[in-house]
């Protein structure tokens, strides 16, 4: 929405997400917890051992927006590849450590910004100790990572199956073994591929601490079941004001998931970047092709960073009243003429051929302003 009406509506009690209140962890230069924006993660499907290949995914993915990206050490290869990685690209990496505890160490070493890790599944207090003593020396974080696909075989056997109570209890197993050996600078996740389990889990678990929580559907499915399954459990999160990272888990390009992570930020308005259209289903009093056109359009305004509202709407019942709302506006005429709203404004007409291509210049044109009076104030401030 327009600057004006989103700051009008913020305000509204109904509109309030009150978020659950953690301490704060630096993964890199991205803060996590207390009153930082929730920060959008993806993972990497290349080898890490092949850094070139690994460097053009996680670019790819910060250039949608990721803030932290995640990329897998199975093996030395990985850990040793994983130095040049940390110097190619401009997001924090996390690097994914599973029982060998050297490459944990590897890792810390070589730059990663936290490492993502189950303390008790590494070995012997010595070799816990030794990857906390690599973590302190290099500034690295933790994430403590527990799946209901790979709980503790004594409490599967306690509990009888995965449940929330047994999530809980292995996640703070695991922070006890960090806090045992004076290390803080975690966060933790509860996941699981059943919606009703992971949100259950998280709510437990976020009322059993105050350590920052990286939430998500873990294996949720293939693009669009996936979306439909992380948007009802994230969003269910979200919305009771639990989480402080996130990922979305597709069977898909990464860059989908840190797509999607941001539309489901964006439409519980606790994120905004890029271009929110609002559009019409369209029906039988459509005055132009309302789902091609916001076809083409989403995919040529994917460049722009700049948050804003756009209306496309294909007749006038609602599109006056939607246009009022966003930053700039398309409402469908008769005879092939539609009015264009700028700022909830009434601007000019515009004729069928143009619509895409008109759209595309007022979003940039604002885009540049916004960007410009941006410079001009950060310029000021010096």
């Amino acid at each position: 929405m327009s600057a004006d009406h989103s700051d009008a509506q913020a305000y509204r009690p109904w509109r309030q997400i009150v978020r659950r209140k953690s301490r704060q962890i630096m993964v890199g230069n991205v803060a996590v917890g207390g009153d930082a924006p929730i920060s959008v993660q993806t993972m990497t499907n290349t080898l890490t051992s092949d850094a070139a290949a690994t460097i053009a995914q996680v670019n790819a993915a910060a250039e949608a927006g990721a803030d932290i990206v995640r990329v897998s050490c199975p093996d030395e290869a990985s850990t040793a590849a994983l130095k040049d990685i940390v110097k190619a690209v401009n997001v924090p990496l996390v690097a994914d450590i599973h029982f060998h505890y050297k490459r944990g160490i590897e890792a810390a070493k070589a730059g990663a910004a936290c490492l993502r890790i189950n303390p008790g599944n590494i070995g012997s207090e010595d070799r816990v100790k030794e990857v906390v003593q690599a973590a302190k020396d290099h500034g690295c974080a933790m994430r403590i990572g527990v799946n209901a696909g790979s709980l503790e075989h004594e409490l599967l056997e306690k509990y009888g199956e995965p449940c929330p109570d047994a999530m809980v209890e292995s996640a703070m197993r695991h922070a006890k073994i960090l806090e045992d050996h004076d290390f803080f600078d975690f966060k933790i996740s509860v996941k699981a591929s059943d919606v009703f389990l992971a949100v259950a889990s998280y709510q437990a678990l976020a009322d059993a601490c105050d350590y920052p929580l990286h939430i998500g559907i873990t294996e949720a499915g293939g693009l669009r079941a996936g979306t439909i399954k992380s948007s009802i459990g994230l969003g269910s999160l979200l919305w009771a004001g639990i989480g402080d990272t996130m990922r979305v888990s597709l069977s898909a390009d990464p860059v989908e998931e840190v797509k999607v992570g941001y539309d489901i930020l964006k439409s519980l308005g606790l994120r905004r970047r890029g271009v929110t259209v609002i559009s019409c289903p369209s029906c039988a009093r459509q005055n132009f092709n309302v789902i091609k056109t916001v076809e083409v359009l989403e995919e040529r305004l994917s460049h722009i960073t700049t948050p804003m509202t756009v209306s496309v709407i294909g007749c006038v019942v609602n599109g006056p009243g939607e246009a009022m709302m966003t930053d700039i506006g398309l409402t469908g005429g008769g005879k092939g003429t539609h009015q264009i709203y700028i700022a909830g404004q009434t601007a000019h007409r515009l004729q069928n051929e143009d619509i895409v291509g008109h759209l595309v210049e007022l979003v940039e044109k604002k885009a540049a302003e916004i960007a410009a009076e941006k410079d001009k104030l950060e310029s000021a401030a010096e």
